[in-house]
């Protein structure tokens, strides 16, 4: 059996507060991903609302996509027993998930779209959009960030010091 399908225990982090920064965004991600499940229909609504610069397929197919994201990216941040191809797809879809909720909150709080939730939450909780949600998304940006920082799976190159 290849190594690359084989489950693998996560590497050891750079820092332990890699490893609380992770679980922080897993949190969150768990909990925008929860709330959006429940109002999915109406969150597909919302979405055509905005008026992304897409086709309205591709409209319709940002909600599924950033969920998916948002709930695969969850074993790499947790630090879950995975392949190593899991973990990079699992560590890439971290990284999606913040880039589609920092174009997401730009467009609308940018283009004065008339809607009246951000949809951090979904439609379950009326979150009024603003610069405030753009500042979120970037700060969910750096979350993914030193979390991809910390947890990166790769092998690292040490620095050897030389003997003079």
């Amino acid at each position: 059996m290849s190594i690359f399908v084989k489950s693998t225990p996560a590497p050891k982090p750079r820092t332990a507060n890699s490893i609380k920064i992770a679980t922080f965004y897993a949190a969150i991600l768990v909990v925008f991903a929860v709330a959006q499940l429940f109002s999915f229909e109406e969150f597909l609504v919302y979405i055509q609302l905005t008026n992304l610069p897409f086709s309205e397929s591709l409209n319709y197919a940002f909600v599924p996509v950033l969920i998916v994201a948002e709930v695969f990216a969850i074993p790499f941040l947790l630090r879950m027993r995975l392949s190593p191809a899991f973990r990079y797809v699992s560590l890439f879809l971290g990284c999606v998930a913040a880039g589609m909720w920092i174009f997401l909150s730009s467009w609308v709080v940018l283009s004065n779209a008339t809607v009246d939730s951000i949809g951090f939450l979904g439609t379950v909780v009326t979150l009024t959009p603003g610069w405030w949600a753009i500042f979120l998304s970037l700060a969910l940006g750096v979350l993914a960030a030193w979390s991809v920082w910390g947890l990166w799976p790769g092998k690292r190159t040490s620095k050897k010091t030389t003997k003079k």
